[in-house]
């Protein structure tokens, strides 16, 4: 019996592992790192997609599955220009200057920034608005 219920923990901690894998996690608001780049706590690259309006995401389904959202936790609050908004599904996301965060999938180590430009340069990397 001892076995069957740990086979049963193993396997649904491993399908909750990676059902949160596809999402950008994040308590506070993005970092700035050194290259004036945003970044989640994990050091990844964050981006900012053109076809973003009025502080709504229209990066949904599967375009969210390549490029999961900067999410925001429930208790999350607006500190400044870094504004939380709902998704489609209800959840929160981070946003800087009302323009949603996301991270890009094919990003695999912190600094990386293969998404920069992609869609006809609709994907950009986020960086603070100069005064």
């Amino acid at each position: 019996m001892k076995t069957r219920t740990t086979s049963a923990w193993t396997a649904l901690c491993g399908a909750l592992a990676l059902t949160l894998s596809g999402m950008a996690m994040a308590a506070d608001h993005p970092l700035l790192e050194p290259g004036k780049a945003f970044v989640d706590s994990r050091g990844m690259t964050l981006y900012t997609y053109a076809e973003d309006e009025d502080g709504k995401s229209t990066c949904n389904a599967d375009c969210a599955k390549n490029w999961p959202p900067l999410m925001a936790n429930k208790g999350a609050s607006d500190d400044g220009d870094w504004t939380v908004v709902s998704r489609d599904d209800g959840s929160l996301q981070w946003a800087y200057m009302g323009s949603p965060l996301y991270t890009y999938k094919a990003d695999k180590k912190p600094g990386d920034t293969s998404g920069d430009g992609k869609k006809d340069n609709a994907w950009q990397v986020a960086r603070p608005v100069e005064d």
